[in-house]
């Protein structure tokens, strides 16, 4: 199970990504994210380079330890700065393309970069989010495209090792990234109906009842699909607040019978939307 601090570094990362959508991305924004990602400096038992591009080679791999496919060797890390540039430059300055194959483009031309140690197909799938948002001029959306292309990784690596070698010519990636997109939205029609209904409901039922704008915050994120357990901890990082305040909320939207503690019990205690009938 990932730890509690790596779930709240790709949460920060995405919610970064998703709501200041309209802000340019940076080699120190990039870089920012990718050290939420592994704030010890290590991932799994490895020290990495957090923070700064990768200095070593880089050959993107899958399988059991012993069974490892080789998909695709990345860029040079001689090259690594100089490509990270350009497309950083493109990212920001091209605006003629549709934001939707944009973001395709993206994904594929950042991951055949490699540019990190380790966390680039997460950073990848932030960069696609990202884009989607300004797609659709919203950071709200109700599908996944980062929990589909994980459902479907098999095929994107198969992909992604025949497109790297190609001419320039990424027809198939596209035609697989849209298919993706598109299966996005299936999955998630019938719960995001359900989500959204139940989500509706209760604000109805709550109209009139003193919530924060961080109370709201979150508890919109745990009507959207909230990743991972509820702490105070993850409160206060995502409303920046301090951790005392981060409690007060909590203890507040308890005392109105909006969150209870979870029965897991542990070294953390979690929190969980009450049930609550119209």
């Amino acid at each position: 199970m990932p730890s509690s601090r790596h779930i709240e570094g790709v949460v920060e990362m995405m919610l970064d990504a998703t709501q200041r959508y309209t802000i340019p991305l940076t080699e120190k924004r990039l870089f920012g994210w990718h050290a939420a990602l592994f704030p010890t400096g290590y991932s799994r038992p490895y020290s990495i380079e957090v923070g700064k591009y990768r200095t070593g080679k880089m050959q993107v791999v899958s399988g059991a330890m012993g069974k490892e496919k080789t998909h695709y060797e990345a860029v040079n890390p001689k090259l690594v700065k100089s490509e990270m540039d350009k497309f950083l430059d493109w990212f920001n300055n091209n605006n003629q393309l549709d934001p939707v194959i944009k973001a395709a483009i993206a994904h594929f031309w950042f991951i055949i970069i490699h540019p990190f140690d380790d966390g680039n197909e997460r950073i990848g799938r932030a960069i696609t989010d990202m884009l989607l948002a300004r797609a659709e001029s919203s950071g709200e959306r109700f599908y996944s495209m980062s929990n589909q292309i994980l459902v479907e990784r098999k095929r994107y690596y198969e992909i992604l090792q025949k497109e790297q070698h190609s001419t320039g010519n990424i027809t198939e990636w596209l035609e697989w990234f849209l298919h993706c997109l598109k299966n996005a939205m299936l999955a998630t029609e019938h719960t995001t109906t359900q989500r959204i209904l139940r989500k509706a409901e209760f604000w109805k039922l709550h109209e009139n009842t003193a919530i924060n704008e961080r109370q709201r915050t979150i508890l919109n994120m745990l009507f959207d699909g909230f990743d991972g357990k509820l702490q105070s901890s993850k409160w206060a990082k995502i409303t920046k607040v301090s951790a005392d305040t981060a409690l007060r909320d909590i203890k507040d939207l308890i005392k109105k019978g909006i969150l209870q503690e979870t029965e897991e019990g542990g070294r953390n205690t979690n929190y969980e939307l009450a049930d609550f009938v119209m």
